[in-house]
């Protein structure tokens, strides 16, 4: 049996209107997994970084991405646009 998430984070950016990527979910035990549900069921890439969602969970909803976190999260959209087709 796979033991269930223990800890999810969703991110939302849009680069022709936010500044910064925001956290538009968060959540522990059954509300990570329904976030990862979520994720799975609509075909939305799942990456798996504890250490930033662990930072992510600290984060209020809405709230943009602090500018230490940008660095890591931009590694992600990379990889992101790349299964998207859309990196260089």
């Amino acid at each position: 049996m796979r033991e269930k998430p223990k800890y999810a984070a969703a991110l939302s950016y849009n680069p022709e209107t936010d500044l910064a990527p925001r956290i538009v979910a968060k959540g522990r035990g059954e509300v990570a997994a329904k976030i990862l549900a979520y994720a799975k069921e609509n075909g939305l890439p799942i990456q798996e970084n504890r250490e930033l969602v662990e930072t992510l969970l600290t984060l209020d909803l809405g709230q943009e991405i602090p500018s230490e976190l940008y660095r890591v999260v931009a590694e992600i959209l990379s990889f992101v646009y790349r299964l998207e087709g859309k990196g260089r």
